[in-house]
């Protein structure tokens, strides 16, 4: 059996959660980015006006912030979990250290989900 074994697999497990974590943000800018294009090819479909994007730049931006968000993240959490395996394979006892990176992401993103509401909230009232 591998020393500190249960240590070791939750070390894992978090930094997959964090991975898994990070594609759904990827894929979610992917949509994002996308948005306005089925918007455009839903409206010419089901009506006969033409529907109007508005901010077109401004789901191209989120989209493109939070595909980059969750590279990053990727990164961190990569660069967490090596730190996080060196420390329970040291023999002498490390203190944890509070790590802002986390909290600045989670506010970033919700930044960005203010911002998307209010974009969709302005194209569904103004179409």
């Amino acid at each position: 059996m591998i020393p500190r074994y249960t240590d070791h697999a939750a070390n894992e497990r978090t930094f997959l959660a964090w991975v898994r974590t990070a594609l759904a943000v990827m894929a979610f800018g992917f949509l994002v980015e996308k948005f306005d294009l089925f918007l455009q090819i839903a409206s010419a479909t089901l009506t006969s006006r033409r529907f109007s994007t508005g901010g077109h730049v401004l789901g191209n931006t989120v989209g493109l912030v939070l595909v980059v968000l969750g590279g990053t993240m990727m990164l961190v959490s990569t660069l967490r979990y090596r730190q996080t395996r060196t420390a329970i394979d040291a023999k002498d006892i490390q203190s944890g250290h509070a790590r802002g990176g986390e909290l600045l992401m989670i506010g970033i993103l919700m930044f960005l989900g203010i911002i998307l509401f209010s974009y969709l909230s302005y194209t569904v009232l103004h179409t």
